[in-house]
């Protein structure tokens, strides 16, 4: 457990002490501002019925946040560390392999949930000057990061797997990239599938529109939580697989 904790402030510390990290975290921040000065100009000086985490769940930058931000913090998770020549260094250290893919999976995962807290000031803010207690309810606005944090899990994990199997940080980006829009379109194709057979109850799992429409209004479904855990727990075993495979070369 020591090896862990010391594993996973060392990946910390390689987003907080370069500048890469702060300008990912500058660009989350630009984009959820740049969303809600979009949604105070819409609105004017409408009330709204809804709190403000379902606007801005609407929004095309929400998507474009969490879609794109996960790859670029993954990237270079396995594939840094093989392209510098520090891969084997670490592997011959006295950690196992699982607690090296759990402490890099957590310190992206902190690092993730810290790219989003601009949202929270965003949100405070908006309604300080507005006056409208809908705009940030307890429930819903709880329920929405809990929505952001599990599609993170299911996120990250994937983006570890992709960096596992490559030693460029490009090439893991963009299948990372390829796998999360792939899943993300699959919740377009859910809402095209009529009827209630095997194949319609197989694409509402990936239907994430969906799922995180529940979240952002304050209700958290357990089949989604379950369905992100698993994929989460699925693609970080596939990781720790590629990872246990340098012993059969």
């Amino acid at each position: 457990m020591q090896a862990y904790w010391t594993l996973t402030r060392r990946e910390l510390a390689s987003f907080f002490c370069s500048i890469t990290g702060y300008v990912i975290i500058a660009a989350a921040a630009f984009l959820i501002g740049l969303s809600f000065v979009q949604l105070v100009v819409r609105l004017g000086t409408d009330p709204t019925p809804m709190p403000i985490t379902e606007l801005f769940y609407q929004t095309l930058w929400f998507w474009v946040i969490l879609l794109l931000a996960t790859p670029v913090i993954t990237m270079r998770l396995f594939a840094l560390e093989k392209f510098s020549g520090t891969y084997e260094t670490l592997m011959t250290t006295p950690v196992s392999d699982a607690a090296i893919v759990a402490a890099k999976f957590t310190a992206a995962l902190v690092f993730y949930a810290v790219l989003w807290l601009p949202l929270l000031g965003c949100i405070f803010v908006l309604k300080h000057f507005s006056g409208q207690p809908l705009l940030n309810d307890p429930g819903a606005l709880a329920s929405t990061f809990l929505g952001i944090l599990l599609l993170g899990c299911m996120f990250i994990s994937l983006g570890c797997f992709a960096s596992a199997l490559t030693r460029s940080q490009t090439t893991a980006a963009m299948i990372c990239v390829l796998f999360a829009f792939s899943l993300f379109l699959l919740s377009f194709l859910a809402d095209k599938v009529p009827g209630v057979d095997w194949t319609a109850q197989v694409l509402s799992w990936f239907a994430l529109r969906d799922q995180m429409a529940d979240f952002v209004r304050g209700v958290a479904d357990t089949r989604a939580i379950v369905f992100y855990l698993t994929v989460t727990f699925f693609f970080l075993f596939l990781t720790l697989r590629v990872v246990e495979s340098r012993r059969w070369k």
